[in-house]
């Protein structure tokens, strides 16, 4: 250890990190959930005998004794130095060697430099809140909450109270939770910390929705019967699709679906954005083509969406139907330039498509390439080009390919 002089103000900055770090277990200490925290910092480590005093020098070690002996004259009440015997020259006296102090006490010292660190009485009411809700208390929670809005807050500690109630949130869809507040979009937000909280995830007990997917028949054989062009599949209904589809093309945009030129064998389906892994990853006649193919826009969300379909369908499907390989068409490189008259760097409202960090592993060397081009937080030339601004008569053509080497 390197002999050291702590000052009085380097003593305080290193409190208030001590405080920062463990602030939210000593309240859960106070509660009875762990053990007592107190909060110490060394004065002077690796000074303990005469002979390291003289390392250091006599005159560094008498200044550093004077800091601290008009230190107590302003410490907060709770704040303790402890003092320890040294002979510095042949002589015996007590010196201060550790500062200690309690939550509250830590907290006063810091604040009085004017760098205040947590509301102590806040982050205890939460606390209590917590307990009263029947929540799993934590360093972790009590930290999650603290940094929570008021509304947040009082959201979370109701939907706490309400899971402790009721065992068995599966009677219930994630919107017709009776919980005040609670919608879809803060249970997206906050559901991980409300699993954390009530010890369960109400997400995966609510009543699923059953999937929907929006789909159109361009076989042209089927066309020539006359049956219906569009159609609709839900997830565990008695009704069928028209044809098996050898290809099943999942676009993102509605009119690429309702206006897509014929193609044998071929189903188009409606992808529904970001929600298109959950929701056709498990379909079985879907998972049963010899081809799936996605297309959708090039921008960052349609390759995300593109990386998280690839990775859904590379794990078995819960009826043990094996993975499924997925293959894209006009998302790599090579269209990105073909295209570019069509990129855009604003949105539909005009504002500013904004760069993404998201690493995308099940991309393949040509896609990622063309989302490292759109997505970097660098100069690009533009962000999005999208799905309906390509022809599709070239989404035909390149489907079509796919049909021939489906059928050699």
């Amino acid at each position: 250890m390197t002999p050291r002089l702590i000052t009085p103000a380097d003593a305080i900055e290193s409190l208030r990190r001590k405080v920062h770090q463990k602030w939210a277990a000593a309240v859960c200490a106070d509660l009875g959930a762990g053990d007592p925290v107190t909060f110490s910092v060394p004065l002077r480590p690796g000074v303990s005998t005469g002979s390291a005093v003289a390392r250091i020098g006599y005159a560094a070690w008498h200044e550093w004794h004077m800091r601290w002996r008009e230190f107590p004259d302003r410490h907060p009440t709770g704040v303790l130095i402890v003092r320890k015997p040294v002979s510095v020259q042949g002589v015996t006296d007590d010196y201060p060697t550790m500062l200690v102090a309690g939550l509250d006490a830590a907290v006063a010292l810091v604040s009085e430099t004017g760098r205040p660190t947590v509301d102590v009485g806040r982050a205890r009411a939460l606390a209590s809140s917590l307990r009263s809700a029947g929540a799993v208390l934590t360093p972790a929670t009590v930290r999650a909450v603290y940094q929570l809005g008021a509304d947040d807050t009082e959201v979370l500690l109701s939907a706490a109270t309400w899971l402790r109630r009721n065992p068995d949130a599966g009677a219930w869809t994630a919107r017709q939770l009776p919980v005040p507040g609670m919608h879809t979009k803060w249970l997206d937000t906050h559901g991980a910390l409300l699993r954390d909280v009530a010890g369960r995830d109400v997400r995966d007990e609510v009543r699923p929705r059953p999937a929907v997917l929006h789909l159109t028949y361009v076989d042209p054989g089927h066309a020539a019967s006359g049956r219906r062009r569009h159609d609709a599949w839900t997830t565990g209904d008695t009704h069928d699709i028209a044809y098996r589809p050898r290809i099943v093309l999942v676009v993102e945009n509605r009119d690429s679906r309702l206006w897509f030129p014929p193609v044998r064998d071929t189903i188009v389906v409606e992808g529904g954005g970001k929600a298109a892994a959950a929701l056709l990853a498990d379909v079985p006649w879907i998972r049963a083509a010899d081809h799936i193919v996605y297309w959708g826009d090039i921008d960052a969300d349609g390759y995300a969406i593109l990386d998280r379909f690839r990775a859904a369908l590379a794990e078995p499907a819960p009826d043990d139907a094996p993975p499924k390989p997925v293959t894209s068409i006009l998302m790599d490189a090579t269209d990105l330039h073909r295209y570019a008259q069509h990129g855009v760097n604003h949105d539909k409202a005009g504002r500013p498509i904004k760069p993404s960090p998201a690493i995308l592993p099940h991309l393949t060397e040509a896609e990622a390439t063309a989302y490292d081009t759109i997505a970097t937080a660098g100069p690009t030339p533009f962000r999005r080009i999208e799905q309906e601004a390509i022809p599709l008569a070239h989404a035909a053509t390149r489907l079509l390919d796919v049909s021939t080497r489906s059928h050699p």
